[in-house]
């Protein structure tokens, strides 16, 4: 089986967040495919966050060589279908992009961004739960 996952995925397994065992348990047989953007908005979320003091500059790069050890496919999406789908879902287009992802590979998604459930619910995109 093969799972889109989203930024917070990877996020919640490389920062030991209380998720992090269902998330190994819900992925542990499947290939994992992300939009290109991810590694960029993954060191965006991580910089934040040592910006707001929630993590060490060191615990902030063991964090990013952590997600880069996950193995996962990379894939360009088209950016107009999802900025499409930002526009009219009032979201932002990164969230968009792993949506439009998983609609056009038929993959399911796992997310835990409750808004990002109810679109892809609306888009007729099967969730991983």
């Amino acid at each position: 089986m093969v799972v889109v996952a989203d930024t917070n995925i990877f996020l919640a397994v490389v920062l030991n967040e209380p998720e992090r065992g269902r998330i190994i348990q819900l992925t542990e047989s499947a290939s994992i495919m992300a939009p290109e953007v991810l590694p960029y908005e993954m060191g965006n979320a991580i910089s934040a966050m040592v910006k707001r003091h929630a993590l060490t500059k060191e615990e902030a790069l063991k964090a990013e060589a952590a997600a880069n050890a996950i193995p996962v496919r990379l894939v360009g999406v088209d950016i107009h279908a999802s900025l499409r789908i930002a526009i009219e879902n009032n979201m932002y287009a990164y969230d968009a992009y792993f949506l439009q992802c998983a609609r056009v590979y038929s993959h399911p998604l796992l997310t835990l961004d409750h808004r990002m459930k109810q679109v892809a619910e609306q888009l007729g995109i099967q969730l991983l739960e």
